[in-house]
């Protein structure tokens, strides 16, 4: 693969997952959607995809459901469940930018102090990285406390933390995009039922479903099996910085097609956080 194609893809990549949050706020803030119902379709579209996909580069992996069990596992399925859930939720009083910076900071918190409690210790750079990283954190969540949206900083940090379980129970799968695929139809039944669980009080629309289904579809599906091609030629510390930007990218989407407003508060925090994650980067490199 060429450099420009890698660049390229890797970017767009990027774009696919901030606009994840980007399609929730349009659904549920502009059309009203109901986030079980945002849910549903868009874990039923990413596994159909993922799904096709599968069928197209490893037909053998979705031969049958002995051959599909092979990848993935209910329990990575259950966490990724409850991170697609509570993201829903959260984006119901959250906007674009803090749900994303707030979403990624538990992700990367959740993965540290996993690691720490496993008995691996941080070198002095990376402590204070994660040192500035929860300051900043603190700083950017303290004004929220006494507002309506503190459940949805809640929630959508328990969606980080359910993301960040995934990545951690997924980290040593040698075949990501089959195992990704695999987790998201182990989803489908359960996003059915969610769907028809909350039918009677659903408020679908057709633009509503339009942005479900390209958040599953598309920044979902297609998103994860893009990533899964570039990423063996990444090197690791590019790949952790430039998944640094997709707050970043959220919150821009959000400023360009939510009309939400970028805060000073929200440019500090997010410097803070970033560059905190940055500093604990840097630090696994050298």
């Amino acid at each position: 693969m060429s450099l420009i194609s890698l660049v390229s893809l890797t970017f767009l990549t990027l774009l696919a997952f901030a606009a994840n949050s980007v399609f929730c706020r349009l659904a549920l803030d502009e059309q009203s959607m109901d986030p079980m119902s945002f849910t549903g379709i868009r874990l039923a579209s990413a596994a159909l995809v993922l799904g096709l996909i599968m069928l197209v580069k490893a037909p053998k992996s979705v031969s049958s459901f002995k051959s599909l069990n092979a990848y993935g596992s209910w329990r990575q399925a259950s966490y990724l469940f409850a991170y697609a859930g509570a993201f829903s939720y959260a984006y119901v009083t959250l906007p674009t930018a803090t749900g994303a910076l707030i979403l990624f900071a538990a992700v990367q918190f959740t993965m540290l102090f996993i690691g720490w409690f496993g008995g691996r210790r941080l070198s002095i750079m990376a402590a204070v990285g994660v040192l500035i990283s929860l300051l900043s954190f603190v700083y950017f969540v303290l004004p929220e406390l006494s507002s309506p949206s503190v459940i949805g900083l809640v929630v959508m940090a328990l969606a980080g933390v359910a993301w960040g379980m995934y990545s951690l129970a997924g980290a040593k799968s040698t075949h990501a995009l089959e195992s990704t695929g695999a987790n998201f139809l182990r989803c489908l039944p359960l996003g059915l039922i969610l769907m028809a669980v909350f039918m009677p009080t659903a408020n679908l629309t057709f633009e509503g479903i339009a942005y479900a289904l390209a958040s599953g579809a598309l920044a979902s599906g297609i998103g994860y099996a893009i990533w899964y091609q570039v990423l063996p030629l990444l090197d690791n510390s590019v790949a952790a910085v430039c998944q640094l930007s997709v707050p970043i990218i959220a919150a821009f989407g959000g400023v360009l097609l939510v009309d939400e407003p970028i805060t000073s508060h929200l440019m500090l925090s997010s410097v803070g956080i970033l560059g905190g994650m940055l500093l604990v980067t840097v630090a696994k490199k050298s």
